[in-house]
C-alpha cells in the first residue's frame, strides 16, 4: 500500500506529461494536484519515521530494565518535576556475600543482687570498695549481640566465625567471644581466638556464686579464699588468646587447648602470698581433656592444665635473686548424668566434680556435687587449701588468710528458674542464692578463724 501511495504522484506526473505532450499545454490545476500528492507522501514518510523512533525507545528501555533485574539491583526512581529540575531517589540496598550462612541473635541478662561484703571469695565485682561496704545492693547486667557465620562444603568440611560484643548498664563495651574455627563434621575441629574450652567443673544452673564468674582473669585474690575449679587455662582471657584442637572418635572426645597470656592477670590485685608479681614472659598453659560417653546420658571427663614456661613471673628476693612463682599444674575429673537428653520434662542432671592444684608454695583441693530437677538446682562445694609460705599480706580489705597454714571453705548454692514468663517465649526469671562458711586453721597458734559470706540474686534473662 505504501509503495502504491508513493508511486501515485509519479503516475499523475507522467499522465500530465503525456497530456502536455499531446496538447502542448499544462494547466495550473494539474500542477497544484501534483504538489498536493507530493506533500501527502512527505507527511506519510515523516509519520513512519516517528513511529519507528518511538518503537526503538520502548525496546531500549525494556532491555535496560532486564539488565538491571538480572544483576540483582533494583532501583526505584521518584521523579518530581519542579520547573526545569528532576530529582532522582534510590532506595538503600543490603547485600550478602553469598559465601555461607549468617546468624544474628541476642542475650539480655540483668540482675538485682543483695550480698555480704565483697572481696572475700576469689573473684568479685571490680571497682567496689570493701572498706566502706558491708552488705551491698546493686543492679548489674549486660546485653550480648551475637554474629555467627558458617560455610559448609559438600565434602563435610566447614569454616566459620563468632563475634559477641557486650554492652553493660555501666556504659562499658566489651567482647565475650571472638573466634575463627574450621574442621570436619563429627571428626576434628580447630578454634583460635577468645573463647572458653571444656568445662571441667560444671555448676549446673549457676545463677549466683561470687567466685564462679570468671575464668582466666582475676580468679585469685591474695588473702582471701581461693576455690580452684580447673579454670586457669580454660581461656576467655583479656590478656591473651586460645588455640584449641579437638577430635571426635566414636564415644570418645579429645581436646587440647593452648592459652597464651600475661600470667599475672590471674591475680586480682597482682599479689600472690604477699608479694607483687612481676612479669618476665607470657605463660603458655596446655590443657588436654579426655571425655567418654558410653551411653547418651552419662559422661566422664579427665583433664590437666599446666604452665610450661619457666620464670614467666615472680619476685626478687632480698639478695637480688629472681624467684619463679609461675609453676602451676592442675588436675581434674568430672562425671555427669544428664537425664534431660532422654526425658526433657522429668530428667535429672547430676554433676560430680573434683580438682587439685599443685602451685608454688600452695596446694588446693576442691570437690563439689550439684543436682538439677524440675528447674530447681541445689549444690555443695568443698575446698581445702594449704599454704606453705607467706610473706605477709598487703591488703586493707579485711583479709583473713595472712599466714602459713590450712583453711577450708564450705559453700551451698541453689537456684530456681521460671520459664516463659507472661507467656513470652525465651523470657525466663531466675532466683539464686549461696552461703559460704570459711574456716582458717593457723598452725602457729591455737586461734581458729571463721567467717560467713552470702548472697541472693534476681535475674532477668531473655534470648532473641
Amino acid at each position: 500500500m505504501k509503495k502504491l501511495l508513493l508511486s501515485l504522484p509519479s503516475f499523475f506526473l507522467l499522465a500530465c506529461n503525456e497530456c502536455s505532450a499531446k496538447t502542448g499545454v499544462v494547466t495550473l490545476e494539474q500542477r497544484m494536484t501534483v504538489l498536493e500528492k507530493r506533500l501527502e507522501a512527505a507527511e506519510i514518510r515523516a509519520e513512519n519515521a516517528e513511529r519507528k523512533l518511538k518503537d526503538f525507545e520502548i525496546q531500549q528501555a525494556a532491555e535496560i530494565r532486564q539488565i538491571k533485574a538480572e544483576s540483582g539491583k533494583i532501583a526505584v526512581n521518584s521523579h518530581t518535576e519542579s520547573e526545569s529540575k528532576k530529582k532522582k531517589i534510590i532506595s538503600p540496598e543490603l547485600f550478602f556475600s553469598g559465601y555461607g550462612d549468617l546468624k544474628l541473635y541476642g542475650d539480655v541478662e540483668f540482675n538485682m543482687d543483695a550480698a555480704s561484703k565483697p572481696g572475700k571469695l576469689s573473684m568479685i565485682s571490680a571497682g567496689l570498695n570493701s572498706e566502706s561496704v558491708n552488705e551491698r545492693w546493686e543492679l548489674n547486667g549486660r546485653i550480648l549481640l551475637g554474629f555467627d557465620g558458617i560455610r559448609n562444603f559438600d565434602n563435610g568440611y566447614f569454616a566459620g566465625f563468632s563475634a559477641q560484643p557486650l554492652a553493660d548498664m555501666h556504659g562499658s563495651v566489651n567482647v565475650d567471644n571472638a573466634l575463627f574455627f574450621l574442621g570436619k563434621e563429627d571428626d576434628w575441629k580447630v578454634k583460635v581466638g577468645r573463647f572458653e574450652a571444656y568445662d571441667m567443673f560444671p555448676l549446673n544452673q549457676d545463677t549466683f556464686i561470687e567466685y564462679s564468674g570468671n575464668t582466666a582473669n582475676d580468679i585469685y585474690t591474695d588473702g582471701h579464699g581461693y576455690i580452684y575449679m580447673m579454670k586457669e587455662g580454660r581461656g576467655r582471657s583479656s590478656a591473651g588468646g586460645n588455640l584449641l584442637v579437638s577430635k571426635h572418635l566414636g564415644n570418645w572426645y579429645f581436646e587440647l587447648n593452648t592459652l597464651l597470656e600475661d600470667g599475672t592477670s590471674l591475680y586480682n590485685d597482682g599479689y600472690y602470698h604477699g608479694r607483687d608479681m612481676v612479669q618476665q614472659k607470657n605463660v603458655v598453659y596446655l590443657r588436654p581433656v579426655i571425655s567418654l560417653s558410653p551411653v547418651e546420658e552419662f559422661t566422664v571427663s579427665a583433664a590437666m592444665e599446666a604452665n610450661v614456661v619457666n620464670n614467666a613471673y615472680g619476685y626478687t628476693d632480698s639478695k637480688g635473686n629472681f624467684v619463679d612463682q609461675s609453676d602451676r599444674t592442675g588436675y581434674g575429673m568430672t562425671m555427669t548424668w544428664n537425664g534431660l537428653k532422654t526425658d526433657p520434662d522429668n530428667g535429672i542432671v547430676v554433676n560430680l566434680n573434683t580438682a587439685y592444684l599443685d602451685a608454688s608454695s600452695e596446694k588446693d583441693f576442691t570437690a563439689g556435687i550439684n543436682v538439677l530437677w524440675k528447674r530447681f538446682e541445689l549444690g555443695y562445694i568443698y575446698a581445702h587449701n594449704k599454704i606453705d609460705e607467706f610473706s605477709g599480706v598487703i591488703c586493707d580489705n579485711d583479709c583473713w588468710v595472712d599466714e602459713e597454714g590450712t583453711y577450708t571453705i564450705h559453700t551451698i548454692h541453689a537456684s530456681y528458674q521460671f520459664t516463659n514468663v507472661m507467656d513470652m517465649e525465651n523470657f525466663n526469671i531466675y532466683l539464686g542464692a549461696y552461703y559460704s562458711l570459711l574456716n582458717c586453721d593457723n598452725r602457729y597458734s591455737n586461734d581458729n578463724k571463721s567467717d560467713a559470706r552470702y548472697g541472693a540474686r534476681l535475674r532477668f534473662k531473655y534470648f532473641f
